[in-house]
């Protein structure tokens, strides 16, 4: 899968479980919002679309986008 392809998936609604430095992450949303969150201490971040996702949320300062190339699906 590539970056576009994950984003397409998780605006139509999908989740995914993730790992950046073998640390696990989750993409997941609800009616209120969609979340980044990380599994060892369930530390979130909480955005209203996937977009704003996607664009503000941050793992180790960098954004999903710029870590991809590391990160493990």
């Amino acid at each position: 899968m590539d970056y576009q392809e994950l984003v397409t998936r998780v605006n139509s609604g999908e989740e995914f479980q993730f790992y950046y430095k073998k640390e696990e992450y989750w993409i997941s949303m609800n009616k209120e919002g969609y979340y980044l969150t990380r599994g060892k201490d369930s530390y979130y971040q909480s955005f209203l679309s996937a977009n704003a996702l996607f664009e503000h949320g941050r793992i180790d300062g960098k954004s999903i986008q710029e870590l991809w190339k590391e990160i493990e699906i």
